[in-house]
């Protein structure tokens, strides 16, 4: 109690109201300030950072049927609440992920859905379902919609994204990014919650997204046409933004209207040849008088070679170029003929080099000092809400981010062999984004979505035409976008499928961990299979999978041996790889044959053997033939 502050009454003059408040305001200043600190916090917080720590019990089911080239593909679609998707990747790809693109609710008071202990709705505020500690009891079945009623609006948010944000951290790569769309609503919130996960060092900036046609009435004066994209590394510089450099002057000396730029990239590629990318073979003819470009398909593809030059064009003054031949092996330009034509005059230079000829490079940016780069023109309308509707064949989905946006927020990044990440996934424009791009550039992206199962408006379009919830809509537009794809470039090798998986409870029983006193006779008995008797082979699989620390992107492959179905998964020679056998019976023989393939992990289920003399037979078989496999029996 001795170092409690006091305020000196015999200072204070008592003569007017006046005199008193000026006199006490004046004895007030005289205390210290050591008590009080700049801190960011909202009523939940604590609960929250507990949250992103809080184990839990869950496991990824595959669904076949809503896949699309299951066994071979490397994109993921995840069904259910992305706070527990987070916490299944951590192990699996913890610090793997290059970009994460998020577009989370924005708490306008309609769009909050997750099911946290934070959240309440409109007609339950005033509930008298409350826990010990006066929290308010929500069923975890149930989605909510955080109303602007609700007394902790903010906080509630703010409660949803702050484990989100932590967990997403955690699997960032060193040099990874993270991208957030915002409105007015929390955007504020967002910078103050994000400074604190990420760093404010590791603020890179906050660009303005003009939506261009889609502005909507939001108040009554003043019309809407703008949101928001928070951008923040996780550590080292891997932007392709002129925000986290210097510009040398001495390399980047030339300028046109959009800043200064150095000429150091060719447009040719050198990450694969053009007999894997035939669709970007075609010569281009170039008039260094007019500075117009011509473009025509002479690839022939069947001979895997170049056709003659086209005379007429050249002697009417245009020069030919083709891509560079390197050791022998021709390869492609970087860009699709469609991309070329629109954007050469902007994004490329034709100079000739030492030996005369013509050649091509791309202007390497490094403009970031100038005023409007944080200020982005997407049409939302016509590349989101149209595009979409397009592809789904109705208007099943409301306010899609823009395609080009996406495809514009995947370039900013030095890596076209990258794993990219949206944990909110909507309509799945970042996935459609990235099959796109791979497709113009050559690149191998692959991605990871999840979409919680909201269910649709029972009155909606999107529900009259079969649609129960948003994920159905997330993967049957990747599906139909990939389709697209593959019919309108036939020759590209870009992965267009993408595996689907639902968060589920764990594939073991309830209690099957339980004590030895707490079991009865008849609880044992119920634990001789102590599988879910509802999971299929795949379940147990990919629960197999998961508890190995595997990533979920892996190939697999199904053979028969000996009459038993076996899971190659991720396999590609001894020492590496997952080999699975659920079956009921499983006979020494193909025991033997798993074993001499060696793979880092074979499983087994416990009720395929008929006693313990069996299990010890299957030990002695992986010590004999391969005593580094590690056998695990569920």
């Amino acid at each position: 109690m001795d170092n409690i502050e006091k305020v000196d009454l015999n200072n204070v003059d008592w003569r007017s109201s006046k005199e008193f408040f000026e006199s006490i305001r004046d004895e007030l200043a005289k205390l210290e300030d050591r008590d009080e600190a700049y801190n960011f916090t909202w009523v939940g917080k604590r609960k929250s950072i507990v949250e992103a720590g809080r184990p839990i019990n869950k496991t990824l089911r595959p669904d076949v049927k809503a896949s699309k080239d299951f066994d071979n593909t490397e994109n993921v679609l995840i069904v259910g609440d992305n706070l527990d998707a987070l916490k299944i990747l951590q192990s699996h790809y913890l610090g793997q992920v290059k970009m994460i693109y998020i577009d989370p609710p924005y708490n306008t008071g309609h769009d909050f859905v997750y099911h946290d202990n934070f959240t309440a709705k409109k007609d339950k505020y005033e509930d008298d379902s409350v826990s010990e500690d006066g929290e308010r009891i929500i069923s975890e079945d149930e989605f909510i919609e955080n109303s602007k009623s609700n007394g902790r609006f903010h906080s509630d948010w703010l409660s949803m994204m702050y484990p989100r944000l932590k967990l997403a951290r955690n699997l960032l790569s060193d040099d990874g990014v993270i991208f957030i769309s915002i409105d007015d609503n929390e955007q504020a919130n967002l910078k103050k919650v994000c400074d604190e996960v990420f760093g404010e060092e590791n603020f890179v900036a906050c660009f303005i997204i003009d939506k261009t046609a889609q502005g909507a009435n939001q108040s009554i004066t003043f019309k809407t046409q703008h949101e928001f994209l928070y951008l923040y590394k996780k550590r080292d510089d891997n932007v392709n933004s002129d925000v986290l450099q210097d510009i040398d002057y001495k390399k980047y000396k030339y300028k046109d209207e959009r800043g200064s730029y150095a000429l150091t990239n060719s447009f040719d590629s050198i990450n694969s040849p053009l007999s894997a990318n035939k669709n970007r073979g075609y010569t281009i003819y170039y008039n260094e008088q007019t500075g117009d470009a011509l473009v025509r398909d002479e690839y022939d593809r069947e001979n895997g070679c170049f056709k003659d030059y086209d005379n007429e064009i050249i002697n009417s003054g245009y020069a030919p170029i083709r891509p560079g031949i390197r050791n022998g092996v021709q390869y492609p330009w970087n860009w699709m003929r469609e991309r070329f034509e629109n954007e050469y005059k902007n994004e490329l230079v034709f100079t000739k080099n030492k030996k005369g000829e013509i050649a091509v490079y791309h202007k390497n940016r490094a403009n970031g000092l100038v005023k409007d780069t944080t200020i982005k023109k997407f049409d939302t309308r016509k590349n989101g809400n149209l595009l979409v509707n397009e592809l789904t064949g109705g208007k099943y989905f409301d306010y899609p981010k823009s395609l080009d946006m996406l495809k514009w927020i995947l370039t900013k990044i030095n890596d076209t062999d990258s794993l990219i990440l949206d944990f909110f996934a909507g309509s799945g424009t970042t996935g459609h984004a990235v099959m796109d791009l791979n497709t113009e550039d050559g690149g191998n992206r692959k991605y990871i979505l999840v979409q919680l199962p909201e269910p649709t408006n029972e009155k909606s379009e999107a529900r009259k035409a079969g649609y129960e919830t948003i994920d159905q809509i997330t993967a049957e537009r990747l599906r139909r976008a990939g389709d697209k794809i593959q019919k309108e470039h036939p020759d590209a090798k870009i992965d267009t499928g993408f595996r689907v998986f639902h968060i589920d409870d764990s594939n073991e029983k309830d209690g099957v961990r339980k004590t030895v006193n707490e079991y009865s006779q008849e609880s044992i008995l119920d634990m001789v299979e102590n599988v879910r008797s509802d999971r299929t082979p795949l379940d147990l699989l990919f629960g197999a999978v998961y508890a190995s620390a595997l990533p979920f992107d892996s190939k697999l492959e199904t053979r028969t041996i000996n009459d038993n179905v076996i899971y190659i998964y991720g396999y590609f020679g001894e020492g590496s790889g997952l080999i699975a056998c659920f079956d009921d019976n499983i006979s020494e023989e193909t025991i033997k044959e798993i074993a001499q393939m060696k793979p880092i992990s074979a499983v087994f289920k416990d009720s395929s053997f008929k006693d313990s003399a069996a299990k010890i037979n299957l030990s002695e078989h992986f010590r004999i033939l391969s005593i580094d496999t590690k056998v695990k029996v569920i």
